[in-house]
């Protein structure tokens, strides 16, 4: 059986919670983050940055709140 399937469908809903070291922000954001070593980011499917946040639960969270699916790229 052959079905027809817009796997661009997939990305919708979808964002993308990975984890960026402090030390590899540019020294503006650096300087705001104070002691944290780790942050986490959430994209979208194309790879926007939509948020940086402090720890993995909130960033999970808040992609929830804004109902979206949160997963986690290694």
């Amino acid at each position: 059986m052959e079905t027809k399937f817009d796997l661009a469908k997939l990305g919708q809903g979808i964002v993308y919670v990975k984890p960026i070291l402090a030390a590899e922000l540019p020294d503006e954001m650096r300087a705001k983050v104070g002691d944290l070593e780790e942050l986490f980011a959430v994209h979208n499917a194309d790879g926007e940055q939509l948020a940086l946040v402090a720890d993995r639960k909130l960033a999970f969270h808040l992609a929830r709140e804004n109902n979206m699916e949160p997963v986690t790229v290694h």
